[in-house]
């Protein structure tokens, strides 16, 4: 199956943001819908990506070695499952820096919020720190703790893992 430009760029998206949903990929390409997001993916990246157990979007092993871009998450073997390497838009790399540790109490989106905006002078909308720690969470960094509001915070020790800005 040969790609267009277009597809091999969407292609180098699904690696890169993996694993992603719909409403992530949507916002990527500039689509109306993620049906419209589904469509195109059974279309014309049918052969290069799979939904794994929880229904998140993951590019095959073929998918990878066609596009000239580092998956979004690199786990050590030696780990327990645990990324050693991720590449996130520049917000959530801000939000791997201000969160708590794995050792410190969880805490909420406003919390974050109000870090992000003490430490790197960003006013970024509360849904977008919301969106990002669920990415991160889908990617196993951040750790949820359901209180009278969702808290979070990191599941690993922020020196253990390196993190990449997304271009």
């Amino acid at each position: 199956m040969t790609l267009s430009e277009e597809a091999t760029d969407r292609l180098a998206d699904v690696v890169e943001l993996q694993p992603t949903k719909n409403s992530e990929l949507q916002d990527r390409w500039g689509m109306e819908s993620g049906s419209e997001v589904h469509q195109y993916l059974e279309n014309e990246l049918g052969d290069y990506y799979f939904r794994d157990d929880n229904s998140l979007i993951r590019a095959t092993a073929e998918a990878n070695d066609l596009v000239d871009v580092e998956p979004g998450v690199e786990s050590d073997p030696d780990a327990e499952g645990a990324p050693s390497k991720i590449r996130v838009p520049e917000l959530q790399a801000q939000t791997v820096a201000v969160l708590a540790g794995p050792d410190e109490e969880s805490e909420s989106v406003v919390s974050v919020l109000h870090k992000l905006r003490e430490e790197y002078d960003v006013d970024p909308d509360a849904e977008d720190v919301r969106s990002g720690l669920q990415s991160l969470r889908r990617k196993d960094v951040v750790e949820v703790e359901y209180r009278t509001v969702p808290t979070f915070r990191l599941a690993v020790e922020r020196d253990d893992l390196e993190v990449a800005v997304a271009d």
